[in-house]
């Protein structure tokens, strides 16, 4: 089985994609984690926003989407489902995420806001902290930036 990766603005998904997309963030950020918030922000559908995601045989594994702020081009709301965690998956579409930022605006930062447990793991992409340490849903997180 090969993980395919994809992208799309959000009003050009077939409708069950888009489902399949939102339904995993709810599962791991508002069921998993237990933050109550409103995932659909209005930014999805934004000009220039992207969705990307991981499938296999028609089974999303995991998204991100790319923003376009107004001085810096933005990942966030990466998730992973619990099944094909450790399995390199999330990395691969981290990968994507930034060719595609590079590609939409080469010379423009990217920046995300990770959960601190993770800052690490977005150090690999050649993110760095770039703040203080915050809380966002009671979970603390840290601003990291690249470029």
């Amino acid at each position: 089985m090969t993980v395919a990766l994809h992208r799309g603005a959000a009003a050009e998904l077939d409708p069950v994609v888009l489902y399949r997309l939102l339904e995993l963030r709810v599962a791991v950020f508002i069921v998993e984690q237990q933050a109550a918030y409103a995932d659909v922000d209005g930014r999805d559908v934004e000009p220039g926003a992207e969705l990307l995601w991981a499938e296999e045989d028609g089974v999303v594994l995991a998204t991100a989407r790319v923003l376009r702020d107004p001085e810096a081009m933005r990942i966030g709301r990466v998730a992973t489902a619990a099944a094909a965690r450790g399995r390199g998956v999330a990395s691969d579409l981290m990968r994507f995420a930034v060719e595609r930022c590079a590609e939409l605006t080469p010379d423009v930062p990217m920046v995300l806001d990770a959960q601190e447990h993770l800052a690490d793991w977005y150090a690999r992409f050649g993110f760095r902290i770039d703040g203080d340490r915050f809380l966002e849903d009671d979970i603390p997180h840290v601003p990291m930036r690249r470029g």
